[in-house]
């Protein structure tokens, strides 16, 4: 189970080219364009007012800052792995070098729960903001088309609808879908900048002000009538006030999961060396700046204690500027974002599996390429699982699965930095972590708090994933894997137990 990859054969693999590899078709702007197509939808557009009325306040804006500080450690860790080590595959790749097979199989089967899980949850939220689209023309679809069964309808059919013709885009190439997601990506974050422009001129400073709402269990403990420990199990934790902007970024933190999906490209990069860690240093730099200036505008256009409930906190929060003509630009500029997102994860999840599939652990139809050089099988399959999910099932109870899996994974990475570093230290790192360990230990503490703040019943459903995986590996995966036989015939130095 210890069997590790080594990283020559990982940069090996990086450097083959022609049939039966994938192609390089992704520059350093194509992977931003990436990445932010990945970060921007539902977190931008629900999350900040849910953080505002119930955490944050106004200072919901400090919370992005905090929550992107945490990610930028993991993202940090995330460009070294990539632009050393630039195959397909992200973390599992990152944990078969430095931690072994079996965490690499925990790790691929584990991110199943982030990209595939992720498209669908995502899938299922683009289809309501679809409907509305519909209305604004007076086209009314059924309900029961709108809703799975265990949500008083039949299917999701535009859930359905688009995660196939996605499914379709990426099967025809990376070049095309990236080109769809560039053109997806231009209109999303247009619209984010014209709420940005018009509605700063009607920021009403009373909004803002007390920019951080007073926590009264903080007054409380600063003048000893509370106490310190008290404080964290009282209801007063995290409701406005230092512990409030705290709580709001482990909120808000969920709407920059995403940006680790640059790393599932490396293979299709021109120059990943130089690429990988722009487009995933990049992409965050950019969504946090637009996050921080949108939050600030959206507090500002309206009292943040009017967005407690609000299902549409953006159109609220527009109304106030009198441009109501431009609510049907919003819309579509959810769907852009939402779609950008699907697009994304569906095509990180064909990678991992591609590279898992490669190595053996999983069977080889899931690396077959098509003529376009993309694993179209792969695809096929990620299509009808995302639909069945986006179709039928309440994804909204997995949301929380979807997070507690993406941070698992930036555990797993962070470490792998400073195991590789001790274990690997001569290895050319075209891209360093700044400050090793601290940086990595302070993504690991991070992310681990995110992790613990998640309810009970997400680790439950984590550790039945799990158990589940673990029984596939056992069954098939060791059985089959390339780099176990390898070792066990005497013909690769490399693995090591």
């Amino acid at each position: 189970m210890l069997f590790k990859k080594s990283i020559p054969t990982l940069i090996a693999e990086a450097a083959e080219s022609g049939e039966g590899t994938l192609k390089r078709t992704l520059s350093s702007g194509g992977l931003i364009a990436l990445g932010v197509g990945a970060i921007i939808g539902a977190g931008l557009f629900s999350l900040t007012g849910i953080a505002a009325a119930e955490n944050a306040g106004p200072a919901v804006t400090l919370s992005f800052m905090v929550a992107a500080i945490g990610c930028a450690f993991a993202g940090l860790c995330y460009a070294e792995f990539a632009a050393m080590i630039p195959v397909a595959g992200s973390a599992y790749t990152y944990s078969y070098a430095t931690l072994g097979e079996f965490v690499a199989w925990i790790i691929g089967w584990d991110l199943v729960l982030e990209y595939a899980l992720g498209a669908a949850t995502v899938a299922s939220s683009w289809s309501q903001y679809f409907n509305q689209l519909l209305l604004v023309f007076e086209i009314h679809l059924p309900e029961s088309l709108l809703h799975g069964p265990w949500e008083g309808g039949i299917v999701n059919i535009p859930a359905i609808v688009i995660v196939c013709l996605l499914s379709l885009l990426l099967i025809r190439g990376t070049q095309e879908s990236s080109l769809v997601n560039n053109i997806l990506v231009v209109v999303k974050v247009a619209v984010v900048l014209v709420f940005i422009a018009l509605g700063w001129s009607f920021i009403n400073p009373l909004n803002h002000d007390p920019f951080i709402p007073v926590n009264e269990g903080e007054e409380l403990v600063k003048s000893g009538q509370l106490g310190f420990f008290e404080f964290f199990k009282s209801d007063y934790f995290g409701h406005f006030g230092i512990s409030g902007i705290m709580r709001g970024a482990g909120v808000v933190f969920f709407a920059f999961i995403g940006f680790d999906a640059v790393s599932t490209a490396a293979q299709e990069a021109k120059n990943p060396q130089k690429g990988m860690p722009i487009g995933i240093i990049g992409s965050l730099l950019i969504c946090t700046l637009l996050y921080v200036l949108f939050s600030y505008v959206m507090t500002g256009l309206e009292n943040y204690t009017k967005y407690a409930g609000d299902a549409k906190p953006v159109a609220t929060a527009f109304a106030q500027t009198g441009y109501t003509f431009l609510n049907t630009a919003l819309i579509i500029a959810i769907l852009t974002g939402y779609t950008s997102v699907i697009l994304v994860m569906l095509l990180g999840q064909s990678r991992v599996f591609y590279t898992m599939s490669k190595d053996g652990l999983l069977p080889a139809f899931f690396s077959d390429l098509s003529k376009n050089q993309t694993p179209w099988k792969t695809n096929v399959v990620f299509m009808i699982f995302v639909s069945i999910f986006a179709g039928f099932v309440p994804v909204s109870d997995l949301g929380h699965m979807v997070s507690i899996g993406t941070l698992f994974a930036f555990v797993l990475v962070c470490i792998g930095i400073m195991v590789l570093r001790k274990t690997d230290p001569n290895i050319p790192r075209p891209f360093r972590t700044p400050l090793v360990p601290l940086v990595p230990i302070l993504g690991i503490v991070v992310c681990i708090a995110m992790m613990a703040s998640l309810p009970i019943e997400s680790w439950e459903r984590l550790a039945i994933w799990m158990a589940v995986g673990i029984v596939i590996y056992f069954a098939y995966g060791k059985q089959h894997s390339k780099i176990r036989a390898e070792v066990e015939k005497g013909k690769s130095s490399g693995p090591t137990l």
